[in-house]
């Protein structure tokens, strides 16, 4: 089947655990699809069963790019990682098969979707210790209580536990003069993006995060935190920072029980979805939702190659 636009770049998102990964696969078998992962957590190597990442067997059914891409210690800006998805966009274009982007993280979504001009201010590493310093004296609130007064859009955008994007808008607004929510400049790619949203009702998705983390403790969730660990990766490090693995390393510091480590993931893990709801919103007419259901990928498979919602 023929679609309408030359082109053509799916996107599939929505919030952690609503099954985008199992439907993404699926529907890239039927349309001559490959993944392409819009996901910050699945850059890094070894970090695999704390990211929910698609399994060995998953990825050699269907080509996936930009997963395990970096080391635990590397660090990818947006403009590198928007940089690499046009990149692979075009291979895959080149090939015949239709590019699908995957994942729940928004600024990276938007960023690739609207072709983001990010801010070009440098890294200012003496600024980053001084407020890395504060938050580690006083908490990562408050960093993005300096963020949220200054620039409050911004911070809409921002998860106040991420310290190192609250310290990015700081960076940037001082060495620039400018409000961080206002640079981001845009220069839309190429491309004709149809944006599909997978939604569940918010207490079956808490359900299903439950039985998620529960599902990574037993598939050895403290094993690989320890490894990684052992292998030099410092608790402290933008990766290992990331909900399951800051718990996980607290818990084998002898920190906080284990007990406490999962009711913490679970907690902030909804946290994270709520947040999620900031970035993908229910009133954007660019994104056409479906409630996950059994046959859901019926209604996605003719609405791909129907003329609707391209962007």
């Amino acid at each position: 089947m023929q679609l309408p636009v030359n082109e053509a770049v799916v996107v599939i998102l929505g919030p952690s655990a609503v099954g985008k990964t199992s439907l993404s696969i699926e529907l890239a078998k039927r349309i001559s699809g490959e993944v392409i992962s819009v996901d910050s957590r699945y850059f890094y190597k070894g970090m695999d069963i704390g990211t929910a990442k698609p399994h060995l067997e998953e990825m050699r059914a269907i080509p996936h790019h930009l997963i395990d891409i970096a080391e635990p210690n590397e660090t990818i800006s947006l403009a590198q990682f928007q940089k690499m998805v046009y990149e692979r966009i075009a291979a895959v274009l080149q090939r015949g098969n239709i590019p699908l982007l995957v994942g729940g993280t928004g600024q990276y979504i938007w960023g690739v979707v609207e072709g983001w001009l990010l801010p070009q201010a440098r890294p200012d590493m003496k600024f980053r210790e001084t407020l890395e310093k504060i938050a580690a004296q006083s908490g990562a609130d408050s960093i993005y209580r300096m963020v949220a007064f200054l620039d409050p859009e911004a911070a809409r955008n921002i998860e106040p536990k991420n310290v190192r994007r609250s310290i990015r808008a700081l960076e940037v607004i001082f060495s620039t003069g400018e409000l961080f929510s206002r640079q981001k400049a845009k220069n839309p790619p190429p491309y004709h993006f149809k944006i599909i949203g997978l939604r569940r009702p918010r207490t079956e998705l808490y359900q299903r995060v439950d039985e998620r983390i529960d599902r990574m403790l037993a598939d050895g969730l403290i094993q690989e935190t320890e490894k990684l660990m052992k292998a030099g990766y410092a608790p402290d490090l933008p990766s290992m920072s990331a909900i399951g693995y800051k718990e996980i390393s607290s818990y084998l510091q002898n920190q906080i029980t284990l007990e406490e480590a999962i009711a913490l993931i679970k907690r902030r893990t909804r946290i994270f979805i709520r947040h999620q709801a900031n970035w993908f919103k229910k009133e954007d007419a660019r994104i056409r939702w479906f409630d996950m259901q059994a046959d859901v990928i019926e209604e996605i498979y003719p609405y791909i190659y129907s003329e609707e919602g391209w962007l």
